[in-house]
């Protein structure tokens, strides 16, 4: 018996290394770039590209804006576009064709809301009528928001299809708030899992549960220890059921910005960790991911956290980045132009003008192996249908790139 147990004991050791946190926060950028980048287009504060199937891109840009634009770079304004509250990190956010477009021709946007006092995050759907170089939505539909809406940034706002098509993965940020990315009845700092039509999805880890009739609103605190006791701003009163716990997927989120499956079926997610800490997650069914519990990184004042190896109950990051890269988007690499990457993930750097290239061992295992400096700060990657890449820059007057093997 003692054998066995040693035995059991020496298997649970090994598993534990193979799936062991990294961090490659120190990694150094390859200074020998595989692609040439060419910007096509200007666009003001571009946030997320969504391809067509003809090869044009739907483009949002953080100021309230969606536009149609061609491989060449021309542009137009697309008509229809809800109103959104354009603060900060807030504004027009995600944009993300149905996984039945081929069909219905249905766009899902994701945005911050304008209230009374600041926004929330909302996610609509309508049909894209195309005329020529003209473009319009029709019928747009708020499917979900987020209530109340309130101040901070940290929408998340990014959406990842099942691989079955028929359900929706909408991530959530903690819009700086902290505290409610641990409370059931709150949907900031969750990632939920919705039917394609903004509703709880049957299946979830809390199926059919209904959450607090009336929950408080903070306003940013400075730390996650002043989080704790943040005075109540006011309290909102859902005007039906709270449907919160019954979409909840996951918790613990703070700035999800990268959500996608792999070709495997596996949902990674990416978020920024605060000072320190950025994560990529492993997104399993009912898992909590700590924030603001514990994080690799510190707060911005220097007002420690705990770290995630002091919490073993709260699931941890596969990799995490200390000093920050700062993420803007995970995608997952399935095209022709660079068939040595098909089944690799990039994910987007901002403040390390980045381009990171990750590898999977199909185990739940993760590795950051290569870095590239393309000298912008990154929002977004995106493959088009001819497998080649395009790179949105972070910035007032941010560039369209396109990225072609050398």
């Amino acid at each position: 018996m003692t054998k066995l147990a040693n035995a059991v004991l020496l298997m649970t050791l090994l598993a534990g290394a193979a799936h062991a946190q990294t961090n490659a926060g120190e990694q150094k950028p390859d200074p020998n770039l595989p692609f040439t980048t060419t910007q096509v287009a200007t666009l003001d504060l571009p946030w997320r590209i969504a391809f067509l199937p003809d090869g044009r891109m739907l483009i949002t840009e953080k100021v309230g804006r969606v536009d149609l634009v061609t491989p060449q770079g021309a542009k137009t304004e697309v008509a229809g576009v809800p109103p959104a509250y354009y603060q900060g990190q807030n504004g027009m956010l995600g944009v993300f064709l149905s996984p039945h477009y081929a069909t219905d021709h249905n766009v899902y946007l994701t945005y911050v809301e304008p209230g009374d006092y600041g926004g929330g995050l909302a996610l609509g759907r309508a049909q894209l009528m195309l005329d020529g170089d003209k473009a319009r939505l029709a019928g747009f539909q708020v499917l979900w928001r987020q209530m109340p809406r309130g101040k901070g940034g940290q929408a998340g706002a990014q959406i990842a299809f099942s691989p079955d098509g028929n359900y929706l993965f909408l991530a959530v940020g903690d819009r700086q708030r902290m505290t409610p990315a641990q409370d059931p009845n709150e949907p900031v700092g969750k990632i939920l899992r919705l039917t394609l039509d903004g509703k709880p999805a049957p299946g979830n880890p809390w199926e059919g549960k209904t959450g607090a009739a009336t929950i408080p609103l903070i306003d940013p605190p400075a730390d996650t220890e002043k989080a704790k006791t943040a005075p109540v701003v006011s309290n909102y009163t859902f005007p039906g059921p709270n449907l919160t716990p019954a979409e909840t997927w996951t918790s613990g989120h703070r700035t999800p910005y990268g959500l996608a499956f792999g070709p495997d079926g596996r949902l990674w997610e990416v978020e920024h960790g605060p000072r320190g800490g950025d994560e990529l997650n492993l997104i399993e069914r009912g898992k909590n991911y700590g924030w603001p519990l514990v994080s690799y990184g510190q707060n911005y004042n220097g007002v420690p956290i705990p770290s995630p190896d002091t919490r073993p109950d709260l699931a941890k990051p596969v990799i995490y980045w200390t000093p920050v890269i700062a993420p803007g988007n995970l995608m997952f690499y399935n095209g022709s132009a660079f068939p040595q990457w098909n089944g690799n993930a990039l994910v987007s750097g901002l403040v390390t003008n980045a381009i990171v290239r990750i590898t999977f061992d199909g185990k739940g295992g993760a590795t950051a192996v290569q870095r590239w400096n393309v000298g912008v700060r990154v929002r977004d990657i995106e493959e088009a249908p001819d497998g080649s890449l395009w790179m949105l820059q972070d910035d007032d007057s941010g560039g369209l790139f396109h990225l072609t093997p050398k």
